[in-house]
């Protein structure tokens, strides 16, 4: 493959689609230096223009390629001195070697895992404590405890850190387990490139030898019926031996468009869990641990300040602060309060905020019920009811996650919040009146 004339291909089209500024700041001096088992890597002059691809431009990036070579896997950002791959190449502790492997450094070929995903820099809050409480589990005890393991929540929120820190813990734990890591994607190409070439038993021994099995962006798998039969094959072989498969979904798996009632069956078999938006505590820990790790000091009331004011996902979270770190490098210096206001506000959306108790406080006198009345345990129909509503509401309407909301209204399972979720958006499809009243309810919030 053609490196050099593929990157050529994709700059052309990225200049066609942002700005001439942009272009000539980010993508100047950029370049593929490596193509390796579809993993492309891209040569960047300095660790702004790195962290500014990943966050901002990634998508895109890899979209293009996408276009051009059918093939990619993955995109990898490597820091280097000069366009030529067999020169030096720059890390934030060290200077390598010019022939040093990129593998030793990044995506490890033999299992795909990031060596950087482990749980040494997981933080765990109310936003994922269940998922990460099901995954210590596993690693103690795999194949055996929540099998499968299957992970959802919205895109940003530490769902591939977990599951390859999963696999990671997994194999240092225990050595001579095969580990492999994936995405649906992957697993759908190898499978009907097998069909193609008369293979598809050499597709069935690859996979069914593993110990454990890691596969990503499961929601993709709606419509491919074909994929559905091999993966629920797959699925039971690694069962039936004790044997670990983990998935992880934007939706949970009732929501994943034309999916066999069969394989909902064996998701269901074992642990599903929810990822959510992480609460300001969780924010603020991420922040603590992503400057440590870049050696870098912000005061107190800049960290607090976007911890309280980025109330989106981890990645946005990340991306809020590598723009105040930028700052701080080129200026040699930490940024005021103000200045980092004015760097962060065109980069925050509006979001709704809003306490717990102020929002059973609403609902409650909306239904003409005492307050206190949520709390309690009852199954008076229109107290169950109304509080079913107040857990929707905060799930959909707050990103607050199932087990926060079960412990804050009475101290309910985390299932039992889930189960009220589904029931309302069942329930919504068919009451008109529900509908109004929702409607309603959250003119109340504003």
């Amino acid at each position: 493959m053609n490196t050099k004339q593929l990157w050529k291909n994709c700059l052309t089209k990225i200049e066609s689609i942002i700005s001439k500024a942009n272009f000539s700041t980010w993508f100047k001096n950029t370049s593929i230096i490596k193509e390796e088992t579809g993993i492309i890597y891209i040569g960047v002059p300095n660790e702004f223009v790195r962290d500014w691809l990943i966050n901002k431009y990634h998508k895109l990036i890899t979209k293009t390629i996408t276009e051009t070579y059918e093939n990619m896997r993955a995109v990898e950002y490597v820091i280097t001195k000069t366009e030529n791959p067999k020169q030096e190449i720059t890390t934030e502790n060290e200077t390598i070697a010019k022939e040093l492997p990129l593998k030793d450094l990044y995506i490890n070929p033999e299992n795909n895992l990031n060596p950087r995903y482990h749980f040494n820099s997981f933080i765990v809050g109310a936003f994922n404590e269940l998922a990460y409480a099901a995954a210590q589990a596993i690693i103690d005890s795999p194949g055996t405890k929540y099998n499968p393991f299957f992970v959802y929540g919205s895109t940003g929120l530490g769902k591939t850190h977990l599951i390859q820190a999963v696999g990671n813990s997994i194999k240092d734990k225990y050595p001579d387990k095969k580990v492999h890591y994936m995405t649906l994607e992957k697993f759908a190409t190898d499978f009907i490139n097998s069909l193609q070439n008369n293979k598809a038993n050499s597709f069935k021994e690859k996979y069914r030898k593993y110990d454990l099995l890691i596969i990503d962006d499961i929601q993709f798998i709606g419509k491919m019926e074909k994929i559905q039969e091999e993966l629920f094959h797959t699925f039971n072989t690694f069962y039936e031996n004790n044997k670990q498969i983990i998935f992880s979904s934007d939706k949970h798996p009732n929501y994943i468009p034309e999916l066999a009632d069969r394989l909902k069956s064996r998701f269901a078999a074992g642990m599903i869990v929810d990822v959510s938006e992480p609460e300001y505590e969780s924010r603020l820990a991420i922040l603590k641990v992503k400057l440590q790790e870049l050696n870098i000091i912000l005061g107190e009331d800049l960290i607090e300040y976007v911890a309280a004011s980025v109330q989106g996902n981890i990645r946005e979270l990340e991306g809020s602060l590598n723009l105040i770190v930028c700052q701080y490098r080129l200026k040699n210096k930490a940024p005021a309060l103000l200045e980092v206001k004015n760097l962060l506000k065109n980069n925050m959306k509006p979001k709704k905020n809003m306490a717990i108790k102020d929002v059973v406080k609403i609902v409650a006198e909306y239904y003409k019920l005492e307050e206190a009345s949520v709390y309690e345990k009852t199954r008076k129909k229109e107290i169950v009811k109304t509080r079913q509503i107040i857990m929707y509401l905060l799930r959909e309407d707050f990103s607050v996650s199932y087990p926060l909301i079960g412990q804050k209204l009475g101290g309910k399972d985390h299932t039992t919040v889930m189960h009220s979720c589904v029931k309302i958006k069942e329930d919504l499809k068919n009451d008109s009146q529900l509908i109004q009243e929702l409607e309603q309810i959250r003119v109340m919030f504003k």
